[in-house]
């Protein structure tokens, strides 16, 4: 008898550890590589599937525009900002960073940096100090002013109903000729993604 109470003591101290065990915190302890291009769907927030499909499209639309295409010389372009306007917090430097990076890619389109300005400016100072030799030193007055601005913004619609989800994304880009401030080229890509709650047990 005793030991028939000893053994269902045992029994439940030992499946309250494992209940423990399963509820206490849990951390990521092996990782592999994976294809960064490869279908993101894994929550219902922006994704750098979004992203890649987003600036792909958007890139094949501008530098098949006759003022890129049908330019005698590469027109240049300085990017400024992507406003977000949705509820997420997004990396929108990233964004226009790949849209720089696959433009120059396309050998279309030469880009101004506008945030290396500052340091830009400090080096003129540098070497024009003495320090350097004037055959080599730079200086003011030598730069190429771009030809257009290249900015847009990122809009959601979220709507929710039930267990159902819908998630929408409108990416616009717009580039503006810096002489006559009209704008030139102006494009949008749009996304909608599903999803339904599920249950999820033990």
């Amino acid at each position: 008898m005793m030991t028939t109470k000893f053994s269902t003591k045992a029994l439940i101290l030992f499946l309250s550890s494992v209940a423990l065990m399963s509820c206490g915190p849990k951390a990521f302890v092996k990782g592999q590589y994976d294809d960064p291009t490869k279908e993101n769907l894994l929550n219902d927030q922006w994704s750098e599937t979004d992203m890649q499909q987003s600036v792909k499209d958007l890139v094949a639309s501008m530098v098949q525009h006759p003022s890129i295409r049908e330019a005698d010389k590469k027109p240049i372009v300085m990017v400024t900002q992507l406003q977000n306007k949705t509820s997420e917090h997004i990396d929108t430097q990233s964004v226009m960073d790949m849209v720089r990076v696959e433009l120059t890619n396309s050998g279309r389109i030469a880009f101004v940096d506008k945030e290396a300005r500052e340091d830009v400016a400090k080096e003129y100072d540098y070497q024009n100090s003495g320090v350097v030799s004037k055959e080599t030193s730079k200086g003011p007055g030598g730069q190429i002013g771009a030809d257009y601005i290249l900015n847009g913004r990122l809009d959601s619609i979220v709507q929710e109903v039930g267990k159902d989800k819908s998630i929408y994304y409108k990416l616009t880009l717009n580039l503006t000729n810096l002489k006559t401030n009209l704008i030139t080229w102006t494009n949008q890509k749009q996304i909608r993604k599903v999803y339904r709650k599920k249950t999820i047990g033990l």
